[in-house]
C-alpha cells in the first residue's frame, strides 16, 4: 500500500508528494535552521500549553493514548477526546492528525465528532461585513458558539493549510462514520479563541469539502502515477517548479538546479501555480522570456477591450488574465541585468539628509520590546553631539510596563538631541526602516503610562513635524528600487556594499539570541553583545542605504530600458 496522504500534504506541491514517495536521485535534507526550529518549538508549546489547559477545565476528557484507545473512546461516545489517533483510512489512502475530537450528538446509533486544530497563528480579522461562530476553551462544542459580528476568517495560507487539514480529517472521520453531518470543525488561535467552521457550504471556499476533494484527487492521481513509475512502466510523474514552499523543503536544492539550469519562469519571485500555467500556455517558459515582454502594454491590457478579428499580442491576454503582470517582468528584468534597477529617472533618486542624522532600529521578543538602537552621524558640527551608536535595552522582567519605562528612556534621550540641534539650527531627522513597526512598538509604549514617558501627542508632534523629522526608508526605497522580489533591509543594503558582522543576521535569529541572552547559560552575556552588535549593523545599515541612493543607486539600469538580443 502506498505511503498514506497526510493533511498537510493536500496544499503541497504535487513533486514533493511524488519525490517523498521515492525519487530519481539521491538527496540528503538540509539542516533545519535555528528559526525554523523555533517556530516549531513555539507551535508545539502552544499546543500541549492549550492541551493541558483544556484538559483542566473539563474533568471528563479524555487523553487518547493510541489507535485503539481513541476508538473505543469514540465507540464509547466520550465527550472530548484529546490527542486523538485517527486509524488510517485505507480505502482513501488517508492518515489525519488533529488535537481534539468534540462529541457534537449522535446519528444512526453512532456518536458523531467535529475535529478541532489548534495553531499558534491569527485565524481571523476584522471585517465589518461578515460574522464568525466563536466559543472558549471551556464550552468546546459548536452548540455553544455564539456569532461574533464584524470578524472574518483571515485568507493567510496558512489559515487555509489549516482549513484543509480540518477538511481532510473530516473525510476520516466519514470513512469512520464518525463525522458530524453538518461537517463543522473548529481553530483554536494563539490566543486560545475557538473559531468553528462549516465546510459544507460556500463560506469558506479555499477550503470547502468540495474544494479539499478536488485537491486529494490530484493527488491521488500522483501517487498512482508514481507507483506506475516504480514499477518501470511510466516516466515519473511530475516535475518542479519554484514556489513559496520550497523555502523549506528537503528536495530545495537538487530542484532550484535543475531550475536554474532551464531558467524557468517560475523562479520570478512571487508567481503563482495557475500564473505559471498561463505563462506557458503563451511560450514563456524562461525568465528571459518574460523579461522581454512590453510591460506598458501588459499594464494597460486590464482597460483594453479585445476584439475576436483582432492582432492583439501576448501581453494583452497575460496582462487581463495576472494581476499586476507588470511588477513580474520588472523582476525578471532584474534577474537578467543581474542588479536591481531604477524606477525613478536618476535626478529623482534619493534620500532627504539632515545636519545630524539618526538610524533607528529596535528589537523585540514576542509582542515586547526590550531595545532601542540609534547610530548618531553629524555630518555639520554640533556641539554636544557625536558620532556613535546608543542603545537603550532592558534584559530583565519584560512586560508592558518595562517596555513602556525603556521607551521613555530612549524617547528622553532623542529629544534632548532634537533640542540640541534645533537650539544651534541644525537640522535633524530620524531614520528607520518599515515605520510601520517602529510606530507600533512607540504606539504601544506611549498606551501605558509611565513618569516622564510621552504621550500620544507627542508622537504625533514628531511624525508630523515640518520639514519631515521621521523617514520611513522603506517606502523611500519602494518608490525608486525594483528588486527581483523581496524589498528588505538585508537585501538592499547588501547590493549598497553594507556587511553585517554576525553570519546570520536576522530579526527571528535575534529572537534566539534574546532567549540565550535573559538565560542563565555560561554565553549569556556574549548573546547579548551579539544582539547589541546585529542591532548596530541593522541602524548602520540604514545609513549605508541612504547613501547609496543619494550615489551610486542613481547610476542603475532603469527598469523600463530593456532591448531583448535576437536570440539568448
Amino acid at each position: 500500500m502506498a505511503k498514506p496522504l497526510r493533511g498537510d500534504e493536500i496544499l503541497a506541491c504535487v513533486h514533493r508528494v511524488a519525490l517523498s514517495r521515492g525519487a530519481p536521485f539521491a538527496y540528503s535534507a538540509p539542516v533545519t535552521s535555528a528559526e525554523i526550529e523555533r517556530r516549531r518549538r513555539d507551535a508545539e508549546s502552544h499546543r500541549r500549553g492549550t492541551i493541558a489547559h483544556i484538559h483542566e477545565h473539563h474533568p471528563g476528557a479524555e487523553m487518547a493514548t493510541g489507535v485503539e484507545h481513541t476508538t473505543a473512546l469514540l465507540d464509547a461516545g466520550a465527550a472530548l477526546i484529546l490527542t486523538p489517533h485517527l486509524p488510517v483510512d485505507v480505502e482513501g489512502g488517508r492518515r489525519a492528525s488533529v488535537q481534539a475530537l468534540t462529541r457534537v450528538g449522535r446519528f444512526h446509533d453512532r456518536f458523531a465528532y467535529a475535529p478541532v486544530v489548534i495553531k499558534n497563528n491569527e485565524i481571523v480579522e476584522s471585517a465589518p461585513t461578515r460574522r464568525t461562530l466563536t466559543g472558549t476553551l471551556d464550552s468546546l462544542t459548536p452548540a455553544e458558539a455564539v456569532y461574533a459580528d464584524g470578524i472574518g476568517i483571515r485568507s493567510t495560507p496558512t489559515v487555509t493549510r489549516n482549513g484543509i487539514l480540518l477538511a481532510h480529517a473530516t473525510r476520516v472521520l466519514q470513512a469512520m462514520g464518525r463525522a458530524d453531518p453538518g461537517a463543522r470543525a473548529a481553530m483554536i488561535d494563539r490566543h486560545r479563541q475557538v473559531w468553528w467552521l462549516d465546510l459544507t457550504g460556500q463560506n469558506y471556499p479555499r477550503f470547502s469539502l468540495s474544494t479539499y476533494d478536488e485537491l486529494y484527487a490530484q493527488r491521488r492521481s500522483v501517487i498512482a502515477a508514481h507507483e506506475r513509475w516504480q514499477a518501470g512502466e511510466s516516466d515519473f510523474p511530475t516535475s518542479p517548479y519554484w514556489h513559496r514552499e520550497c523555502l523549506d523543503c528537503p528536495f530545495a536544492e537538487h530542484c532550484h538546479e535543475e531550475l536554474e539550469a532551464s531558467d524557468d519562469v517560475s523562479l520570478t519571485r512571487f508567481t503563482n501555480f495557475d500564473q505559471q500555467l498561463l505563462l506557458r500556455e503563451h511560450g514563456i517558459t524562461t525568465r528571459y522570456a518574460l523579461a522581454s515582454l512590453d510591460p506598458q502594454r501588459a499594464r494597460l491590457a486590464r482597460r483594453r477591450v479585445l476584439a475576436p478579428h483582432e492582432d492583439f499580442k501576448r501581453e494583452d491576454v497575460l496582462g487581463r488574465a495576472i494581476d499586476k503582470l507588470d511588477d513580474l517582468i520588472y523582476r525578471a528584468r532584474v534577474h537578467v541585468r543581474g542588479s536591481s534597477l531604477r524606477i525613478v529617472d536618476f535626478e529623482k533618486m534619493g534620500c532627504p539628509s539632515a545636519d545630524v542624522e539618526v538610524d533607528i532600529d529596535m528589537e523585540s521578543y514576542g509582542e515586547a520590546t526590550y531595545l532601542w538602537g540609534a547610530y548618531v552621524t553629524v555630518n555639520t558640527a554640533t556641539a554636544n553631539v557625536r558620532t556613535g551608536y546608543h542603545p537603550f535595552v532592558e534584559w530583565g522582567y519584560l512586560d508592558a510596563t518595562s517596555e513602556a519605562e525603556l521607551f521613555a528612556r530612549f524617547w528622553t534621550w532623542f529629544q534632548e538631541l532634537r533640542t540640541t540641534c534645533h537650539e544651534q539650527e541644525r537640522s535633524i531627522i530620524g531614520y528607520c526602516f518599515w515605520a510601520q513597526a517602529e510606530d507600533g512598538a512607540m504606539n504601544r509604549a506611549v498606551a501605558v503610562p509611565v513618569p516622564g514617558g510621552p504621550t500620544m501627542k507627542d508622537l504625533e508632534e514628531f511624525r508630523t513635524h515640518v520639514p519631515a523629522e521621521w523617514v520611513d526608508l522603506h517606502e523611500q526605497a519602494k518608490r525608486q528600487v525594483q528588486t527581483d522580489g523581496p524589498l528588505g533591509l538585508k537585501l538592499l543594503a547588501s547590493a549598497a556594499g553594507f556587511g553585517w558582522r554576525d553570519p546570520n543576521p536576522s530579526g527571528e535569529a535575534s529572537m534566539l539570541w534574546y532567549e540565550v541572552a535573559t538565560g542563565a547559560e555560561p554565553d549569556a552575556m556574549a548573546s547579548r553583545q551579539r544582539i547589541l552588535d546585529y542591532n548596530e549593523d541593522d541602524c548602520r545599515a540604514t545609513k549605508a542605504l541612504r547613501d547609496w541612493l543619494n550615489g551610486p543607486a542613481r547610476s542603475l539600469a532603469h527598469r523600463d530600458e530593456f532591448e531583448a538580443p535576437d536570440h539568448r
